[in-house]
């Protein structure tokens, strides 16, 4: 009789609770008749898929340097905890995901518990943006990472990092929520009344720095565009936020909320003025000419500068080596430029013209580790695993 097979997961935070659960139902598929052993730590989507997570997923999903300095001791507790269970559970594999400073610090304590456990990390941390040092100091401990993005690998081996397989992003399985039926592509095609968004980020911080000049941006369009439709798709627990900071603008936007609402608003958006960040990606694969900005305080734009080592920090520039998205960073980020920028990505002209070739190319580039990305994690994470005895 074949063992069952024992997978012990550590995700840390939502998102990585999402990816989870996709990898375990994949598994499962694969697996076919031999059984699915699994334990680790979790949130509801894993729990769903049957995990009895060791402790609940709240006690390590913080987030921001003052929340982490707080919850700094039960942080340690969790990751000795979460490794000790691991080393217990004795997996056939042990898959990390995301959350980089818990999740690798537990794998490297797993490796020193149980060295012969195979372990693999889904999402692979920026170390080609900073902190370059941590793709050497992963690799005892690190099998294989599993990327979201195409250009990683390569950028692991030449950091020294662990061996990196691409399997792909799971936008690429949402690409038609993100296109527009026939009826929102007449939204797409009017240039005397264009949809366009407004995409100040997710953070506190960076709508508080963002729009400021996204608001002046706004007015200087409408004034050449005065049929113009501004939506700005709010995360819920910001909207308060958001609705008194646009409160002046001189032309308000219409602030929706809600993943259905966003959806709708990028299929009819003519173009976008966002924060830079991974919507940048989502815009390119919604063929969303954009334009790209990033304020902060003083002091993070020069931290920023020294840590940074990359002529651009938009996705779909570094995932086609080519910079298609404008990107306006500080002082740059007037609201002149936004503006100017903004009409040339929703004229008829080369700059648009430009940023949807550039679009094509990104989309050719995320495809090619196939359509389902939890399907070319299974596959790559089961390659390090020993072949299953009898017993």
């Amino acid at each position: 009789m074949t063992r069952p097979f024992r997978l012990f997961v550590v995700a840390g935070e939502a998102s990585g609770d999402a990816l989870g659960a996709r990898f375990v139902a994949r598994l499962r598929d694969v697996l076919g008749e031999r059984s699915l052993k699994l334990s680790g730590v979790g949130g509801e989507a894993l729990i769903a898929e049957g995990l009895h997570s060791a402790f609940p997923q709240e006690d390590i999903a913080v987030m921001g340097f003052g929340p982490v300095v707080a919850r700094l001791p039960l942080l340690l507790r969790r990751m000795a905890d979460a490794a000790r269970a691991a080393a217990a559970f004795e997996p056939d594999l042990l898959l990390t995901i995301d959350a980089p400073d818990f999740s690798l610090r537990v794998a490297r304590k797993v490796r020193r518990l149980a060295p012969a456990v195979p372990i693999a990390h889904w999402v692979c941390p920026s170390v080609w943006a900073w902190r370059q040092g941590r793709a050497k100091r992963m690799k005892p401990h690190v099998d294989r990472i599993l990327a979201l993005l195409p250009f990683e690998p390569a950028a692991l081996e030449r950091l020294g990092g662990p061996e990196t397989v691409y399997v792909g992003h799971p936008l690429i399985e949402r690409l038609q929520e993100y296109r527009p039926g026939p009826d929102e592509a007449i939204c797409r095609d009017d240039l005397d009344a264009p949809t366009i968004l407004i995409l100040p980020g997710s953070r506190r911080s960076e709508i508080r720095h963002l729009l400021p000049p996204f608001g002046e941006a706004v007015a200087l369009v409408a004034e050449r565009l005065p049929q113009a439709r501004f939506v700005l798709p709010a995360v819920p627990r910001l909207v308060e936020a958001i609705t008194q900071l646009t409160a002046d603008w001189r032309v308000k936007p219409e602030i929706v909320t809600g993943e259905t609402a966003k959806l709708a608003a990028f299929r009819k958006a003519r173009a976008a003025l966002a924060a830079s960040g991974t919507v940048t990606l989502e815009l390119a694969l919604a063929q969303v000419p954009t334009v790209a900005a990033y304020r902060g305080a003083a002091w993070e734009a020069a931290l920023a500068r020294r840590l940074i080592k990359l002529p651009s920090v938009i996705l779909p520039n570094l995932i086609i080596g080519e910079s298609v998205v404008p990107e306006f960073i500080q002082d740059e980020a007037s609201p002149q430029a936004l503006a100017g920028a903004l009409l040339a990505a929703i004229a008829e002209g080369p700059a648009r013209q430009r940023q949807l070739d550039g679009f094509a190319n990104v989309e050719q580039n995320m495809r090619s580790a196939g359509p389902s990305p939890a399907a070319s994690a299974v596959s790559a994470a089961l390659a390090l695993v020993r072949q299953p005895t009898d017993g």
